[in-house]
């Protein structure tokens, strides 16, 4: 498929350099075409309207691996967290280890265990968002129950080893949970080659989705050990008289989803599929490649880790000078119709496979004249 026919797909770059993809990815067209199919047909046979569930599974398990039974759909990355949080029998005594400063999606369920007395410990994360695994192995001991981090950190756009720290956790019986948001469809993941027993995601960022749609995986293992935690009528075979839960991941899930928008995501995963991950993923490192060939020529901090091809994303911070400056920066980009975020202070870019080189050069254009004046 052509760039060409790619972008035609996302109505956003005929008006912006859209860099902001790990915010929400813009709408594209095949999610759009699909949706107004599926109110068509609420509107006109409502009878008729058709089943999604398993076709996202099945979507979810050829993008990501593992068996569509593994796939429970779900609303978001926090719900997902949050469910296996308080589905997991702990007891006094036990610990949860993950990297500080996480998303809060990826922190709050944890937090919320110590009051049964579940110790949190808090790996040490570098300026840079570097994580030694060393560092996550000192803390892994025969109490730890679960390893959380995410795959890719929305705050510095580290990529996480996760093979390595699957194996890690492994060692001492832990299971290994992953916040895959900023990941999932940008990085190659396969579960199963990785040791993932568990995994959250939204679908709205880099798997072309939009917000309500998203999904928690998990392993024959993980379901041993995670309860359902809301019984619904989808997480059960037909009884009225008696609960007895579905043996797949489909046990976790509750009541209705919004179909509409499941049913619009399978398009944005089969347009994923179409491309291939491997692809996106050499794509977006060669114009973060771009992107800090031209900021270290311009002596302007970096503030992500990348000295290790593998530790990187398609998320890449920067900053040129304090909060404030970074600010104007933003705001002199979007007035020459260039998207970027500032998170905490500090410039976060963020391209897709959609984007190209000359947007770069756009971006250094607009850049040169912040210098310069």
């Amino acid at each position: 498929m052509t760039i060409e026919k790619l972008r035609s797909h996302f109505p956003v770059t005929q008006s912006y350099t859209f860099f902001n993809n790990a915010a929400e990815s813009p709408m594209n067209l095949v999610f759009r075409e699909a949706l107004d199919k599926f109110y068509d047909i609420a509107c006109e046979a409502p009878q008729n309207k058709p089943d999604v569930r398993w076709g996202v599974r099945e979507k979810l398990s050829e993008l990501l691996g593992g068996l569509p039974e593994d796939y429970a759909l779900i609303t978001s990355t926090g719900v997902g967290s949050g469910m296996v949080a308080a589905g997991y029998d702990f007891k006094a005594g036990d610990n949860v280890v993950l990297p500080e400063n996480e998303h809060r999606n990826n922190l709050y369920p944890w937090l919320a265990l110590k009051d049964k007395g579940v110790d949190i410990r808090l790996v040490p994360v570098a300026e840079n968002g570097y994580i030694d695994l060393e560092d996550i192995k000192t803390l892994v001991d025969e109490n730890t129950k679960i390893v959380s981090i995410a795959a890719v950190r929305f705050n510095s756009g580290f990529r996480a080893d996760l093979k390595k720290i699957s194996e890690i956790a492994h060692a001492k019986g832990a299971l290994l949970f992953v916040d895959a948001i900023q990941a999932a469809g940008v990085v190659p993941i396969h579960v199963e080659e990785m040791g993932i027993d568990v995994m959250s995601s939204a679908g709205f960022k880099w798997l072309l989705g939009i917000p309500g749609t998203g999904f928690l995986y998990a392993n024959e293992k993980a379901r041993e050990l995670i309860q359902p935690i809301i019984p619904g009528m989808f997480a059960a075979e037909n009884s009225v008289t008696e609960l007895h839960y579905l043996t797949d991941s489909r046990k976790y899930e509750t009541g209705s989803i919004a179909y509409s928008l499941f049913y619009a995501w399978q398009e944005g995963l089969d347009l994923l599929l179409s491309i291939g991950v491997e692809n996106i993923y050499k794509t977006v490192l060669e114009l973060t490649d771009l992107l800090i060939e031209g900021l270290n020529a311009r002596h302007i901090k970096i503030l992500s880790s990348i000295k290790n091809r593998t530790e990187r994303s398609a998320i890449l911070f920067c900053s040129l000078g304090n909060e404030s400056v970074n600010e104007s920066f933003q705001e002199k980009l979007q007035e020459n119709n260039i998207i970027i975020a500032v998170r905490d202070g500090k410039c976060r870019i963020s391209p897709n496979f959609f984007n190209t080189k000359k947007e770069v050069e756009h971006f250094f254009d607009v850049l040169d004249q912040v210098i310069e004046s």
